[in-house]
């Protein structure tokens, strides 16, 4: 991803200072554009935790790398204890990503063979590089794949502008580089193909309205920000081509955890007869849970996030009330959108059903 012209991944390993992690930190954006060092696995929960970070495929690469920052700052006494305290502070950090308890398991098993703490610190280091490495290659073919969709639908419309809307963030600040919607989209401006974003608001924490806006504008690519309720409307009056999206779990059954309101769009899409897809790498895939509605944890945040709006104002980024101050807010993070209103999976593997057979179609390695 270009910001400024510069390309950026959303987390590295500081140059000349393998002790230190880089991310960069989503809460000032759009408005500021901050790098921030992360050199212990507290510092790298909490930037989990407390949104620093967020996204699926960037939790799962933070995750391991804050592994990696546990390894390396462990007491030498006291080191495989040490690490998989870690591991289960990590994992208690946010519950509904299954990328992040996948990133962890991927550490401990990497580290579990080797015989001496340099020998697990340097197998650390490595698979968080493969974990981030991996993430970034896998949302490249997630948009050399899924960008047949909006060929096919550029043709269809002579070439005019191909209408697309999203919800929340599932672009690069969501994982290490492309990431999984907008990988479609970016491939598309690639190869010439016009396109035009709805980008909705995505209340409580306006992740579309302050990141995916962001990130097209630095890409160049036409885009609207809408309210989160407008969808439906567009949808009525033939003003959206097909609506993609990312998610933070899917079960092999095809259910799919999203960002609060992702399953009003696919009601509203189901409605009006318009392609509903879903973006992602295999890591999101969970291969236990059949029942996504009945089983995926769904996080609570705190009622501050829709309690209050932020902005920038006279130069300066700052927080306001919308509610009554005694009102109490609920604040349910995601949703889950049963696989029946799902038009298709789009993965690094290629495009199949959302239901168990067309995953195991791609994944034949993970029949039971």
């Amino acid at each position: 991803m270009n910001v400024r012209g510069k390309h950026f991944r959303t987390i590295w390993v500081k140059k000349k200072d393998s002790s230190t992690v880089q991310i960069i930190d989503q809460r000032p954006l759009p408005h500021k554009f901050v790098i921030e060092n992360l050199k212990t696995v507290k510092q790298a929960a909490r930037a989990i935790k407390d949104m620093h970070v967020r996204g699926a495929g960037l939790i799962g690469a933070t995750a391991g790398y804050g592994m990696y920052l546990a390894a390396i700052t462990a007491p030498k006494n006291d080191f495989d204890n040490f690490v998989a305290q870690s591991a289960d502070f990590l994992i208690k950090t946010r519950p509904t990503a299954t990328n992040l308890k996948w990133a962890v398991d991927r550490q401990l098993t990497a580290m579990k063979n080797a015989w001496s703490i340099k020998e697990k610190i340097r197998i650390a280091f490595e698979t968080a590089k493969e974990i981030a490495d991996e993430d970034a290659l896998y949302c490249k073919l997630i948009g050399e794949n899924g960008v047949k969709i909006i060929e096919y639908l550029s043709k269809k419309k002579n070439g005019a502008p191909v209408n697309i809307l999203t919800h929340c963030n599932a672009g690069w600040l969501a994982f290490v580089d492309y990431g999984s919607a907008t990988a479609l989209i970016y491939e598309a401006k690639k190869r010439g193909i016009k396109v035009h974003v709805w980008v909705d608001e995505t209340r409580p924490r306006n992740q579309g309205a302050r990141l995916t806006a962001w990130e097209l504008l630095q890409e160049g690519i036409p885009h609207t920000v809408i309210a989160d309720n407008v969808g439906g409307h567009l949808m009525q009056h033939g003003m959206v081509d097909i609506v993609i999206v990312g998610t933070d779990r899917t079960t092999y059954t095809g259910d799919v955890a999203n960002k609060i309101g992702t399953y009003l769009k696919a009601l509203a899409a189901k409605d009006n007869d318009i392609p509903f897809y879903v973006a992602l790498p295999s890591s999101t895939f969970d291969w236990e849970m059949t029942d996504g509605v009945k089983e995926i944890p769904i996080e609570q945040r705190g009622n501050k996030e829709v309690k209050y709006a932020q902005g920038f104002h006279d130069g300066k980024i700052k927080q306001v009330r919308l509610t009554p101050k005694a009102s109490r807010a609920a604040n349910f993070a995601f949703d889950v959108t049963p696989r029946k209103l799902i038009t298709g999976l789009i993965t690094e593997r290629g495009i199949c059903n959302a239901n168990e057979e067309g995953v195991l179609r791609l994944y034949p390695e993970k029949r039971k």
